[in-house]
């Protein structure tokens, strides 16, 4: 809106024209976000505290979690949505087809997250919606995000698969881009809400994947920057950076509320929207598998349930101590912290890999 705004009033102040540049933008979406987490912050978690709206902790899980995490509020994805949007709308722009997709996968999404966790409140257990609603629903949310994308979007480079390190390994999906779309958005959305189980273990590794994302939306919406890299350049798709940089804002203001000891849990409403939205901004960028290896540690912890899940039923015995990995450590004897921090830096790692494969061709 204020992009809007501000773009009108070029002609009249020239200083306004600082505005048209992404780099700017992206830093004031940033900014926002986190300005406006910050401030709904403790009056969310008050209300939510006061009308007893916390997760329950499940009874299988690490003993101390009973202990220190019941009666956390819940439903934190609430206040990282109001930040991701802040900033976008403010700042983006709103006549580009790829900002309304996204807001439609974080929007969905989060709203998918919010009854599951609506319900986990009401029946008072750690199950709320059956994972075969939860896939069914989420298929349905991304087919309809994926038609707007395939109508509304100018790219002609939606059919094709990029492989990162080679320089012309593209493989034509043709229709089946529809199905392997799904299995992005879905899986990303459901990794990194299988990772969202201690204090802060989901929150940092966004923000990185996000930050990644930030600058690779930049140089491939930038015909000069995706030439010298030898990426494919797409028109209009740089203006996901300013989305992402939402995402980060917002996120870095939840942290102050999420860090340990967590005053709140961002909830399905939180981890299904933006794990959702970071497959979405990996299809729109062309950049699906180097998602795969910034958000590294979300597929780790897909894997791991499903390695427990295959091996339980084929065998009768499990791999892990408890699923997902990070619940197989706490078993082991390793502090939260300890976990946590461990995880952050895998992380890291996995982010600079995943970056390093833009020049690596």
């Amino acid at each position: 809106m204020l992009y809007s705004l501000f773009a009108s009033l070029v002609d009249i102040f020239g200083f306004f024209n600082v505005f048209k540049y992404l780099t700017v933008r992206t830093g004031l979406s940033m900014f926002t976000s986190m300005i406006v987490v910050f401030l709904v912050g403790n009056p969310l978690i008050n209300y939510f505290s006061s009308k007893q709206i916390h997760d329950p902790i499940r009874e299988d899980g690490p003993s101390e979690h009973i202990v220190k995490k019941i009666g956390t509020p819940t439903m934190g994805g609430l206040m990282i949505l109001l930040g991701v949007f802040s900033g976008v709308l403010l700042w983006g722009d709103l006549s580009n087809p790829y900002n309304w997709f996204l807001i439609f996968i974080a929007g969905s999404f989060g709203l998918l997250g919010a009854y599951d966790d609506y319900k986990k409140i009401k029946k008072n257990n750690s199950n709320g919606v059956s994972l075969k609603f939860k896939i069914i629903i989420q298929i349905i949310l991304a087919s309809l995000g994926i038609f707007i994308l395939y109508f509304f979007s100018e790219s002609n480079e939606l059919k094709n698969l990029y492989f990162p390190f080679f320089k012309n390994l593209v493989i034509n999906l043709s229709w089946f881009f529809i199905p392997f779309y799904l299995f992005v958005i879905v899986g990303s959305s459901n990794a990194v809400n299988l990772t969202d189980g201690l204090d802060g273990l989901a929150t940092v590794p966004v923000i990185l994947v996000a930050a990644c994302f930030a600058f690779i939306s930049y140089v491939t919406g930038n015909i000069v920057f995706s030439e010298y890299l030898q990426i494919t350049y797409i028109k209009g798709v740089g203006e996901a950076s300013i989305f992402c940089g939402s995402i980060i804002g917002a996120c870095l203001g939840f942290l102050w509320f999420n860090a340990p000891p967590a005053k709140i849990f961002m909830g399905d409403t939180g981890s299904l929207a933006l794990g959702g939205s970071l497959g979405a901004v990996g299809i729109i960028t062309k950049h699906e598998i180097v998602l795969a290896i910034t958000g590294g540690l979300f597929v780790l912890e897909a894997v791991s349930v499903i390695a427990q899940v295959v091996s339980f039923k084929l065998t009768g015995k499990r791999i892990f101590k408890m699923a997902p990995i990070h619940h197989h450590f706490e078993k082991k004897g390793w502090p939260e912290s300890t976990v946590v921090i461990r995880f952050w830096i895998i992380s890291i790692i996995l982010a600079m890999i995943g970056l390093a494969t833009l020049k690596l061709r």
